[in-house]
Formats: C-alpha cells, sequence, structure tokens
C-alpha cells in the first residue's frame, strides 16, 4: 500500500469484508506503540446492528403492510 498525499490508504476488500468494514463506517485510529490500529468506533455493536443502522430510512415503498406480506408470503 502507498499513502496518498492526503494521508489516506486503501483497504484492501477482503480484508474489509473478513473485518465488517463497509463504505460509511466510522472507525478509529489507535496508536500502539510502533503501530497504528483501524477499530469500529462503536465496537459494541454487530456488523448486522451497524448495518441496519446505516440502511434505515433509506427504503421506500407506496404498498401497504398486507400488499408487502402478499408479495413476500402469499398471505
Amino acid at each position: 500500500m502507498k499513502l496518498n498525499s492526503k494521508g489516506q490508504v486503501t483497504i484492501p476488500a477482503e480484508l474489509r469484508a473478513k473485518h465488517g468494514f463497509a463504505a460509511g463506517d466510522e472507525v478509529d485510529v489507535i496508536e500502539d506503540g510502533n503501530s497504528l490500529r483501524i477499530v469500529h468506533r462503536n465496537p459494541g455493536q454487530s456488523r448486522g446492528a451497524r448495518t441496519v443502522h446505516r440502511m434505515r430510512g433509506r427504503a421506500t415503498t407506496s404498498r401497504t403492510t398486507d400488499e408487502l406480506m402478499e408479495l413476500l408470503r402469499g398471505e
């Protein structure tokens, strides 16, 4: 990896996926001796909880709950 002029690096996709980092996640950079660690800002949240938080309010539909249930479950 190479540090760009703004001090940024790109975390490889396989490492982001393995450690649950996604676009929009907030992270902290922590000095650890002679190393830097990149960690989730809120480590108490699961990957799923972070995804739900990030996606909340983005979906739109003109269908009612009953129409969605019929579509998804045939009820």
